[in-house]
């Protein structure tokens, strides 16, 4: 991708909506009580405005390209700006936030997160989705055929520069474990996101209705099952503030 637009476009693909799909199988958040929702790097708006729906969304977003491109059928606030637009809330403020695909782009990872801790209430949900390096070793060696570049990522200390968003600062599930812990949070489950749809590389397949059916099954049944999330290129966090 090379800019936002492309990245629209991706979203509208069957590719790019089924991450959602599954994304919204897996936080199955209900549409009451309403609850305040911080989706941090809202990107496209795509989580804000479908739970903007129900709830009461704050979406933080410093690319000013994606929030122009946003997706804004639904109200909700929209912040340009990054962490530092959190300053003006109170601790334990959201019963919900949203952190996806976000800190792969942050080399300082802590600050983040220890921000995100204080303004989510007690007992309250981070919803943390992150790239998984073995996924991404599986996805450039079969998907994008460069086994040049998935030996490259079998080291942990590479990084990835994939997209006009820079360089991609990739973390284990143990370091986000380690860190949340020192903010008062604890991970209660981990699931596996795109272990399959974005291996094959005929996309025509991908706009069958029945194959994108079977597909969404088929993440969800393997979503919470070892062999296959560690394998999967997206690993969700799903993280409690106790």
């Amino acid at each position: 991708m090379d800019s936002a637009l492309d990245y629209a476009q991706l979203v509208q693909e069957p590719w790019g909506k089924i991450f959602y799909e599954l994304l919204f199988i897996q936080l199955d958040l209900p549409q009451a009580p309403r609850l305040k929702i911080l989706d941090f790097g809202s990107g496209l708006g795509v989580t804000s405005n479908h739970y903007a729906k129900w709830h009461e969304v704050t979406a933080i977003e410093p690319n000013g390209e994606m929030i122009k491109n946003s997706h804004t059928e639904n109200p909700y606030a929209i912040i340009h700006g990054g962490i530092e637009s959190l300053t003006t809330y109170e601790n334990n403020h959201f019963d919900i936030i949203l952190c996806h695909n976000v800190l792969e782009y942050a080399e300082e990872k802590e600050p983040i997160i220890a921000e995100l801790m204080r303004v989510l209430k007690s007992n309250g949900l981070l919803s943390l989705v992150k790239h998984n390096r073995v996924g991404r070793v599986f996805q450039t060696a079969v998907f994008k055929n460069d086994p040049k570049k998935a030996i490259s990522l079998l080291d942990d200390n590479t990084n990835d520069k994939s997209n006009y968003l820079g360089t991609q600062y990739l973390y284990t599930n143990n370091d986000a474990a380690m860190m949340i812990e020192r903010y008062c949070g604890i991970v209660d489950r981990i699931l596996g996101m795109r272990a399959f749809y974005a291996l094959g590389q005929d996309n025509g397949v991908k706009y069958d209705v029945e194959w994108y059916q079977n597909m969404i099954a088929l993440e969800t049944a393997v979503a919470d099952i070892d062999e296959y999330k560690k394998a999967a290129f997206h690993s969700h966090l799903i993280i409690k503030k106790q």
